[in-house]
């Protein structure tokens, strides 16, 4: 009997291909991402397909795939698939969410501390041997986070756990969602659920935990920042295009925010010539909001766990669409 064919458009842990013996498996380790080119000639002939968020996977592909059973994402994202076209073609779509959770919202913890206490700046102060310049009682100065109000933008599940850690820093937090959550669960996280407009105005940190959508689209911009604190700092852990980049480095370069905390960018990976590598008051890091080694090693079970099921014709453990 001939094997099923699987595809990966890069590689992953070596249990996770272990389970996956049973297919005829083969593996881009060209340039990342892959072309749409060739990826358009690979999807052709498969019937299981694992991708990453940098993979876009249209309709145009998905049109191309004339055996494809399922798709499954090595992210907790799949905004990078058409969804809607998947199901269309009976393809099960499946994804890695909630084992990141607490990974996600350390990183977003960390940005925030960065930020506030300009560690990486200071970092750079030293390389670039200039410390011996910083001597005076008002040079190189960050803020607490103790009494300050941070402002989560989406509780669900990693808006919850930054919560819960920024509770312990004795933060005052607010959110806002769509819908308020239970007056308990408000209780237990020690949150207050608050309109849009006053979690902009009041929140001297801002932390971005929704989904890109039309709503959300190019949400942060210049009207935003114009009417957050000056001293206030904006984390985004979620997606990129939320914030309207180019507004951001007019906002930060004219101190009309005090500083931002980057993970995610409107089109990545960006490179060394981009225009927010040249401000002092932002840091940044390369989309690694799930960068552990155990949460990349759960991300990679679930992937493959995904697919199996999938290919045949069962519903993945996380599933979107069809």
């Amino acid at each position: 009997m001939e094997k099923k064919r699987i595809f990966l458009t890069r590689i992953i842990h070596d249990f996770a291909l272990k389970k996956l013996s049973m297919y005829d498996i083969e593996i881009h380790k060209g340039k990342i991402p892959i072309s749409q080119k060739k990826l358009r000639s690979k999807i052709e002939n498969i019937e299981g397909l694992i991708c990453f968020p940098y993979d876009k996977i249209g309709s145009d592909l998905i049109d191309a795939a004339k055996n494809l059973k399922v798709i499954s994402t090595y992210s907790v994202g799949f905004d990078h698939i058409d969804i809607q076209h998947a199901k269309r073609k009976k393809i099960r779509v499946g994804y890695t969410p909630e084992v990141l959770t607490d990974a996600t919202a350390d990183l977003t913890f960390s940005l925030m501390l960065d930020a506030v206490r300009r560690v990486s700046e200071g970092d750079r102060i030293i390389r670039n041997g200039k410390w011996s310049q910083i001597y005076g009682a008002y040079d190189y100065v960050g803020i607490d986070l103790q009494g300050k109000t941070l402002g989560i933008f989406g509780l669900g599940r990693i808006g919850s756990a930054l919560a819960k850690r920024a509770t312990s820093f004795d933060m005052k937090v607010i959110y806002h969602n769509r819908k308020p959550i239970s007056k308990n669960k408000e209780k237990s996280l020690g949150v207050k659920y608050v309109m849009f407009d006053n979690l902009i105005t009041q929140s001297d940190i801002i932390s971005i935990h929704v989904p890109h959508t039309k709503e959300t689209n190019q949400l942060f911009d210049m009207k935003i920042f114009k009417k957050m604190k000056n001293s206030a700092f904006l984390i985004n852990t979620a997606r990129g295009k939320i914030v309207n980049e180019k507004d951001l480095k007019i906002a930060l370069n004219k101190k009309i925010i005090a500083g931002a905390g980057l993970d995610v960018y409107e089109s990545e990976p960006i490179s060394e010539k981009h225009p927010l590598t040249k401000i002092q008051n932002v840091v940044l890091t390369p989309h690694i909001g799930s960068s552990t080694k155990e949460t990349r090693a759960k991300m990679a079970e679930i992937t493959v766990q995904n697919l199996i099921l999938g290919i045949s014709g069962k519903k993945p453990i996380y599933s979107v669409g069809y």
